[in-house]
């Protein structure tokens, strides 16, 4: 019983950090393209946005198919468990061009060469929606773990 309280709590934690290390990348990002922010603060957000994103899979993972919750053939059958992995798809798919970019920004500063910030507005456009599709995954959990059912 522990053990399934300890890794919920986790998986929870995680909702936190990755919803404040997103909207705090956004928010760098703009501050970048206005002049007045550093690509550091973007890349320690990001950082802290990728532990978060993979606390959640192993977490979830753990939780829905390795026997701490409810069990797998509860969370196949739940409409809110497709909802939440389809959020948390579509986040994976919205992340591919800023992970990408700032991976490059990575290997950029390491070499002391100049980074390329046209599109950090759009990357600051895709943090932020990003953060809503985590309050929406969250939503679906709480309806998940409230036994809500639809039809």
């Amino acid at each position: 019983m522990l053990a399934h309280w300890f890794l919920a709590a986790i998986h929870l934690l995680a909702f936190a950090l990755g919803f404040w290390a997103v909207l705090t990348r956004g928010m760098a990002l703009r501050r970048l393209v206005a002049g007045t922010g550093e690509a550091r603060r973007v890349l320690g957000a990001d950082n802290l946005w990728g532990i978060s994103a993979v606390i959640l899979l192993v977490t979830g993972v753990m939780r829905a198919f390795g026997g701490y919750e409810k069990g797998t053939d509860y969370y196949l059958h739940q409409p809110l468990f497709h909802l939440k992995m389809t959020l948390f798809v579509l986040i994976l798919l919205l992340e591919i061009a800023p992970m990408v970019t700032l991976i490059k920004w990575r290997i950029a500063l390491g070499r002391g060469v100049a980074i390329d910030t046209g599109r950090a507005t759009l990357f600051a456009r895709i943090s932020h929606l990003e953060a809503l599709l985590l309050v929406l995954m969250v939503v679906a959990a709480t309806g998940m773990a409230r036994g809500v059912a639809f039809g």
